[in-house]
């Protein structure tokens, strides 16, 4: 059976891929980058009515049997010539050349312009092979506009009669690489005002010596630069320029042991109900270790007030013994800072300082109450873990030789902390900030 003939409505369907070069009613030519992409995707193992498809063309249109033949006759031509075999070298007219009796001279003269035709395909075709292998070694993991930089960077280098088949190797639409053409004036002048923004951010990022996220960069441009960016656009340059905020780590450590049976716990009475809009009225404490100097470790007491966020008092000690927290109490009634609420008490979890008699019976005796988180879950204490995490973030304890030297980098934090560090949930202000406005509006 021979194959079928196109009739005029098929020849115009055919005529529309980009891939057709000529049809007419019997035969149809093929452009030599569509050969050259149905080898590459042949090797990959696709088949050949699949390549067609993916092509554009029609495979009711084209029939089978002259697909199979296509590729069978591409398949030999690749085999024996490489990609120059596939190249058509058939004349713009159907008919076959007229035989011309050539002298000696004109044998060699065009012999010796067809070795130069091949060197000149060869050197192509490695440079080719050599830019396709860099284009896509490169481009997999890239944004578009990478890959449009690459595609232009081929262009120059002598490629530019193949953009549209670069653009098919990096999966890049041509649309989109000559708008990125055009729009090289304006990504320029886009540059430059994310230089000018990102120089800012840096500043806001390193802003009293401590790194910051992008909410705290948000409100420290608000606050101390009079500057106002969105979260979106903080985030982005922080990407650009590579700004890494310190990423808090879980504590791979179980809680202290629980006391002996003459300790007590309480119930929970706060329920996380942190924010009570009250200055001075609930506390949060809590012990946390830090490693310091050669094989050292100092014991961190610290008491929060809910409301704020404020730290009222901090003891810091080689000990781990009873009087660490104990000390922190006492610390905490000397301060003179903000006046304690009259029902005031504070809220702990089950480790063994605060379920001990003595420490009880010394709340008792200033008048403060006692909550204590469920057993095992540190939720019911998150303000006062969540200082902890953001502290050890900024102070590099093991760079600290001494205790004295550890206490100065500590009542550093806290001070920036209490003073300098906005805070998302307080109205982007710092502790103390927020301490006095609600003491303001009360």
């Amino acid at each position: 059976m021979s194959k079928k003939h196109f009739n005029q409505y098929e020849q115009e369907q055919l005529a529309n891929n980009p891939y057709v070069l000529r049809v007419s009613e019997k035969s149809i030519t093929y452009a030599d980058e569509f050969k050259r992409a149905f080898i590459d995707q042949y090797v990959l193992g696709r088949t050949p009515r699949e390549i067609f498809e993916t092509s554009g063309f029609q495979v009711e249109i084209l029939g089978m049997k002259r697909i199979e033949q296509s590729a069978d006759r591409w398949k030999k031509a690749y085999e024996k010539d490489g990609i120059i075999g596939l190249a058509d070298s058939r004349k713009e007219a159907a008919l076959r050349p007229l035989k011309q009796h050539l002298s000696p001279e004109e044998i060699i003269t065009r012999q010796d312009a067809k070795i130069k035709l091949l060197e000149a395909q060869l050197a192509y075709v490695k440079k080719l092979d050599r830019n396709e292998r860099r284009l896509l070694a490169n481009g997999k993991s890239l944004s578009p506009s990478d890959r449009f930089n690459l595609i232009q960077k081929a262009v120059q280098q002598g490629l530019g009669r193949m953009t549209r088949y670069l653009c098919q190797l990096l999966d890049v639409s041509r649309s989109g690489y000559y708008n990125y053409l055009r729009s090289a004036d304006k990504r320029q002048e886009r540059t430059l005002v994310d230089e000018k923004a990102g120089a800012l951010i840096k500043k806001a990022f390193h802003r009293r010596g401590y790194k910051k996220g992008s909410r705290s960069i948000k409100m420290t441009l608000e606050n101390e630069y009079d500057t106002c960016y969105n979260l979106k656009r903080i985030r982005r340059l922080m990407n650009k320029f590579n700004l890494v905020c310190p990423h808090r780590k879980p504590n791979p450590y179980r809680l202290m042991a629980k006391a002996t049976q003459e300790h007590h716990t309480l119930p929970n009475e706060l329920k996380r109900d942190f924010k009570k809009g009250i200055p001075g009225l609930v506390l949060l404490t809590d012990i946390t270790y830090l490693p310091y100097g050669k094989l050292q470790t100092a014991y961190l007491s610290t008491i929060l007030d809910s409301s704020t966020g404020e730290v009222l008092a901090q003891n810091l000690s080689n000990s781990l013994q009873l009087p660490l927290a104990t000390r922190t109490i006492k610390l905490l009634m000397k301060q003179r800072r903000l006046k304690l609420h009259k029902d005031v008490f504070i809220h702990s979890d089950q480790g063994s300082h605060y379920t001990s008699p003595t420490y009880q019976k010394l709340l008792k005796r200033k008048g403060i109450g006692q909550s204590m988180s469920r057993r095992g879950n540190c939720w019911d204490n998150a303000p006062q873990e969540s200082f902890f995490g953001h502290m050890k973030d900024h102070v590099k304890s093991r760079e600290c030789t001494t205790l004295a030297e550890l206490q100065r980098e500590i009542n550093r934090y806290i001070r920036y902390y209490n003073h300098h560090r906005y805070q998302w949930g307080l109205k982007k202000m710092t502790p103390v900030q927020y301490r006095n406005h609600l003491l303001s509006v009360s």
